[in-house]
């Protein structure tokens, strides 16, 4: 009994040294403050929320992420606070978040998983993604990338080996796969397929169009596959708005519709469809950008004709000068699609290509070719002088010459030339001419200066406003004067001595009668 009784007072004293030692531990686990995770497992790359409740008001707290300081921030009223930081690269495997308010800490794991990100996120079969893997152990080798499809995994890249850091990264094509979504997964040595996060690829219908910028009023084609087999009520959106509708899709889930450009103003534009099976949103939005463009009408003619230039895919509402060539001719205001018209009376200007503009300070200027015509114009009828005419008795004369008047569209002018000689050159104008008068809009033309004796020719030509020029007249002659001055002052000396001579002679003679008779 007494042997009992000693027992009985061991069991005692060891329960109550037991039980000693646990009261402090109790009291750490019922800590009035501490944090929680939100998530709390998850890839390199997540977004955490650290959740502090129950300390010190306005009190600077510091998380640390695996003994790294990664964010700081500071208590509210309550005690509280709530910071956020995204989970650096890291291997697999749990990591301790702090948080120190300087008088007190309170810790939580993070759990990192191996987890798949692809880019782009959705595309049409054929695309070209890039996959990244996080989180996976330090250096694992033999992982395999998967590709879920028809029911089941299909390998697509065989003995990835991660880095230091768990991470590891790859692009392949996207296989011809049915519309949807389809997992992207993968498994390594370390890393089993039921541990790792997979990654989400949507294959979307596909749509092209046959040109990516144009004008107003273009015919655009546009095609569509892998929509549903035989899916009806297909329509084309053209900046939100739908440009053809009814289109129905063949048994493969494809079909193929045109439509034209609206008027609006200049810019891209969003380009897409959708049907009562496939949304737009599983679509692949295509942009097609709007070009200035300008018409003319006429786009030739003569000089002086009403010339309207017509404007659209222009910005709205705003200014836009005309130029022909580099001279402005013109000014119009868009309206709020972009369009405008406007006329002007064409200027003179060479025959062939000119060039019209229309734009404004900010760019968008849009060109076309007017062509000037090329005719030129007849060629006219010398009248005055005549041929072989003589002007004057002696001396200079400044002579008047007239020719017939010609007709063209552009308008008309006339060159004249006088030479010494009638030599022309293979265009019919005169080799050394010693007077050439251009541009001249009356049919007559008095010298400005005298010519002197002598024997001359003259010729006249046409040109329009267009300068097309039309051909010489043949040269016609015509003198000036009976005989140079020097010959009629010798002719008039000469009779002044013939006179003289005459008169001494009858005086002799006179004087010799009379000699006689006395």
């Amino acid at each position: 009994m007494c042997l009992l009784s000693r027992v009985l007072v061991v069991l005692v004293f060891c329960l109550i040294a037991i039980a000693l030692p646990a009261v402090p531990a109790q009291a750490a686990i019922c800590l009035p403050y501490g944090i929680e995770l939100s998530p709390e497992s998850g890839v390199p790359g997540t977004e955490v929320t650290v959740y502090g409740h129950d300390f010190h008001e306005d009190t600077l707290v510091d998380i640390y992420y695996d003994g790294t300081l990664i964010a700081t921030d500071r208590t509210d009223r309550s005690g509280d606070f709530t910071i956020t930081f995204t989970v650096p690269e890291g291997c697999k495997g749990p990591y301790r978040v702090l948080s120190d308010v300087g008088y007190a800490t309170a810790d939580a794991y993070f759990i990192i998983r191996p987890g798949l990100t692809v880019s782009p996120e959705k595309g049409s079969a054929g695309t070209t993604v890039t996959v990244e893997g996080r989180g996976f152990a330090k250096n694992e080798a033999g992982i395999a990338l998967l590709y879920y499809l028809n029911g089941s995994y299909k390998t697509i890249e065989r003995n990835i080996v991660a880095n230091a850091k768990g991470s590891w990264e790859t692009s392949f094509q996207i296989p011809p796969s049915t519309q949807g979504e389809h997992k992207i997964d993968a498994a390594g040595d370390v890393s089993r397929l039921y541990e790792v996060i997979d990654a989400i690829f949507r294959v979307t219908a596909e749509i092209s169009i046959d040109k990516s910028s144009g004008i107003v009023s273009d015919t655009i084609t546009m095609t569509g596959s892998r929509f549903a087999a035989n899916e009806r009520g297909i329509k084309i959106l053209f900046d939100g708005q739908a440009v053809v509708t009814d289109i129905k899709a063949d048994s493969k889930g494809e079909w193929e519709a045109s439509f034209e450009v609206a008027e609006m103003p200049t810019g891209e534009y969003s380009v897409t469809a959708e049907g009562e099976q496939t949304k737009k949103e599983d679509i692949i939005e295509l942009s097609f950008e709007i070009e200035t463009d300008i018409v003319l009408s006429p786009d030739e003619g003569h000089v002086g004709i009403d010339l309207t230039v017509t404007g659209r895919g222009f910005a709205a509402n705003e200014d836009v000068v005309i130029m022909y060539d580099d001279s402005q001719v013109a000014t119009a205001e868009t309206n709020d699609k972009g369009s405008f018209s406007v006329n002007f009376p064409v200027p003179e200007s060479q025959y062939g290509e000119r060039l019209v503009t229309a734009g404004y300070s900010d760019g968008n200027a849009a060109s076309a070719n007017f062509i000037m015509e090329s005719d030129p114009p007849p060629t006219p009828s010398l009248i005055s002088p005549s041929n072989r005419s003589r002007l004057g008795f002696m001396g200079e004369v400044a002579p008047t010459f007239e020719w017939s008047a010609v007709s063209d569209d552009s308008g008309v002018r006339y060159s004249l030339q006088v030479a010494t000689s009638d030599n022309v050159t293979a265009t019919g104008e005169f080799v050394d001419p010693i007077v050439s008068v251009t541009n001249l809009v009356e049919t007559s033309y008095t010298l400005t200066e005298a010519l002197p004796y002598g024997s001359y020719y003259w010729i006249v030509q046409a040109v329009d406003g267009a300068e097309n020029e039309g051909g010489w007249t043949a040269a016609r002659s015509f003198r000036v004067g009976l005989l140079p001055l020097w010959g009629f002052i010798a002719i008039i000396a000469a009779a002044v001595v013939l006179l003289v001579a005459l008169i001494r002679a009858l005086v002799m003679r006179r004087t010799i009668y009379y000699d006689r008779w006395w």
